[in-house]
């Protein structure tokens, strides 16, 4: 895992500024640094290094193909690079081997049959930038999901630099970047708690969309950006194409399935680890990993004291079962206060995923014993794990046909009892009822449904579900949205049912814009890798082409997963109500965190700053702090930006390019 930084400019390529952008993403690659410059070209390429397979100086980079043509600053791992290295063999490339990373093994591919193609043939995470010397192009490029981050931008016409990095904070060394910040990038953070791709916060900086790759030649022209994998297409031929198999048959082949993929994904040269949170999707991993180690894996936790919140009892008991090596550590609110104030820094841009910070401190948790933790992410999407799918189809099913004055008539009743009232009739029925109905945190997700009882199509009505402000123009000024919401517009996704539909709008939008930027950022700023098996692209190949009454039966979401899981942990230490990995942020937003927050939302400081309205923040602050839990995201989502804004006014342009040749010298 590393960080990467480039530059090709008609006015040719510092090497201090190339330097100072490289060497702010020192957490990135804390082992070994480097940068390579073709004055005549105008292109420059920066490294930054966490040494993980061949810590020799084999694995230096830039590095440069054996036939000499191409450059590449690469950020990432190549699981099957080995077997990509025995198809080179067998089709007769001669290379001469200098080492045995995968950087190596990736370039002779792109020698032998094409940077598309390798691609197609490459089972990774990564991002990289590539100069080919023949061609005169600089070609830019991100995994299937979008695992690893890529920026990319040129702000001012041709004549301008052209930049990409791993993170925003190397942008801000080139003295050309310009830090204005777009206003629909705000609306979008506040809608869906992150600024999705393509966009970032900043007018003219993109993030290069998940399974593509940006060309640009030296001679200022537009890059062409072209898929060389498409989610959408995955989904689609896999619905229409379903396997054959029996439940049984379905559940052996997704096993092997899953040991070839951790077993791909525990390649390293360093020690190795993961997370575990007693959940389906990390035991499940954490499963596999131990029925494959021939010795006990190393797992890692964290809780809460609040008990809704706390998953570390359940982790605790899986792990026991599996013996692993397992690490825990219970997390207060002012460890959680520590790490508020390094957010900004940490993700760059605006990023309001309350679930950042325990991943953090787990990333913290881990990194003490080893340097690489593989996770379970992307279960939910690919196995119809989140409960809001089966929720949202059934509640479409029931409400579709009732006029709509009769379901506003349904709202107003159903607020009429406080959030606080539903969850304590909630727990007082959990003694009676099946542990699969129980529902935690009641209120909150009765009165976040509520409004939904409006909603005139499946999608809008899903749609719904997502986001936190759903009007972004009655709270951020000049907000003006320039496309449709894109559960709202995804002609790609025509063919699948509902269900399939929200499922594949998650695996290509939320899943790439937050789990993936929550935990990549999270992790990295310990110098963590983290890997994650369940996106390997033969699960995400065999998931779609499961039948939906194999991920979904009944209200057994994950059915095939579980079925799979069970045949190493007990039901009985799975089977409970679905948390999530979060924090009780309205609780602390009412305690230990109401100063900090009151500060950033203070009206004379909103209106002044003139990005929020300051009326609607003001009143969502004091909703929240009667107790309303709707409010708790919402607020999340503008604290995080006036934090973020806040740090980027204290520590300005200048205190970051003072601290990055500090590193430097």
């Amino acid at each position: 895992m590393c960080g990467i930084a480039g530059v090709l400019s008609p006015r040719g390529v510092s090497a201090h500024d190339l330097r100072l952008m490289t060497n702010s993403l020192a957490h990135r690659g804390p082992d070994d640094e480097g940068i390579w410059i073709d004055e005549e070209a105008a292109i420059g390429l920066g490294h930054r290094r966490l040494s993980i397979v061949d810590l020799s100086p084999a694995g230096h980079q830039p590095m440069h193909s054996s036939s000499g043509r191409f450059l590449i600053t690469f950020n990432g791992e190549i699981y099957n690079h080995t077997e990509l290295r025995r198809e080179l063999l067998d089709a007769g490339h001669k290379v001469g081997w200098r080492g045995h990373s995968d950087t190596e093994t990736l370039l002779a591919g792109f020698d032998f049959w094409g940077i598309k193609e390798t691609l197609g043939r490459a089972s990774g995470m990564f991002a990289f930038g590539l100069w080919d010397r023949k061609q005169r192009t600089l070609t830019l490029a991100r995994d299937r999901l979008g695992e690893k981050p890529l920026y990319y931008g040129r702000q001012h016409g041709p004549q301008s630099p052209f930049l990409f990095a791993s993170e925003l904070k190397a942008f801000r060394q080139h003295p050309e970047f310009d830090p204005e910040i777009d206003r629909e990038a705000i609306g979008l953070l506040v809608r869906y708690l992150d600024v999705p791709a393509p966009r970032s916060i900043y007018l003219g900086i993109s993030k290069l969309p998940p399974g593509t790759l940006l060309t640009l030649g030296e001679g200022g022209q537009d890059p062409v950006i072209e898929a060389y994998w498409s989610g959408a297409e995955i989904a689609r031929n896999g619905a229409s194409n379903p396997i054959a198999l029996s439940p049984d048959q379905a559940a052996d082949e997704l096993e092997r399935i899953l040991e070839r993929a951790v077993g791909r994904q525990m390649m390293s040269d360093v020690p190795l680890g993961a997370f575990l949170s007693g959940g389906v999707d990390s035991s499940t991993v954490v499963a596999v990993m131990q029925k494959i180690s021939p010795q006990p894996v190393k797992t890692f936790t964290i809780g809460f004291n609040e008990k809704s919140y706390n998953e570390a009892e359940h982790a605790k008991e899986v792990a026991r079962h599996l013996g692993t090596d397992h690490t825990e550590l219970y997390v207060t609110a002012e460890q959680v206060m520590d790490v508020i104030p390094r957010l900004p820094t940490m993700y760059d841009e605006p990023f309001a995923d309350p679930s950042q910070i325990p991943t953090h401190l787990v990333s913290a948790l881990a990194r003490q014993h080893v340097t690489v933790s593989l996770s379970g992410d992307g279960g939910d999407e690919l196995f119809g794990g989140y409960d809001r799918y089966l929720l949202t189809a059934t509640f479409w099913d029931k409400i579709a046909a009732i006029p709509m004055p009769l379901r506003a008539a349904a709202a107003r009743i159903l607020t009429l009892v406080s959030a606080s009232t539903w969850t304590s009739l909630g727990d007082a029925a959990a003694a009676m009822i099946p542990r699969w109905m129980q529902v935690a945190r009641l209120g909150e997700k009765v009165h976040k449904g509520v409004p939904m009882l409006r909603s005139e199509t499946l999608e809008e009505l899903y749609e719904y579900m997502l986001t936190q402000w759903h009007d972004p123009a009655s709270v951020v000024v000049g907000f003006v949205p320039e496309s449709a919401p894109p559960m709202l517009d995804a002609p790609e996704l025509a063919g699948l049912n509902g269900v399939e539909r929200m499922m594949a709008q998650d695996m290509l939008g939320y899943l790439t814009d937050d789990i993936l930027v929550k935990v990549d950022r999270a992790a990295m700023a310990v110098s963590l890798e983290t890997r994650m098996p369940l996106l390997d692209p033969e699960v995400v190949e065999f998931a779609w082409r499961l039948p939906l009454d194999l991920k979904i039966r009944g209200s057994t979401t994950k059915w095939i997963l579980k079925k799979v899981l069970y045949r190493h942990v007990p039901p009985a230490l799975i089977e409970r109500p679905k948390m999530g990995f979060g924090i009780p942020v309205g609780d602390w937003l009412r305690g230990p965190l109401r100063d900090w927050a009151e500060a950033l939302v203070d009206e004379r400081r909103l209106r002044e700053e003139g990005f929020f309205h300051a009326d609607a923040v003001r009143q969502s602050w004091s909703e929240l702090l009667c107790g309303n839990p709707r409010e708790q995201f919402k607020l999340w989502s503008i604290l995080m930006f006036q934090s973020w804004l806040e740090a980027q006014r204290l520590r300005g342009d200048a205190g970051e390019r003072q601290a990055a040749t500090a590193l430097a010298n």
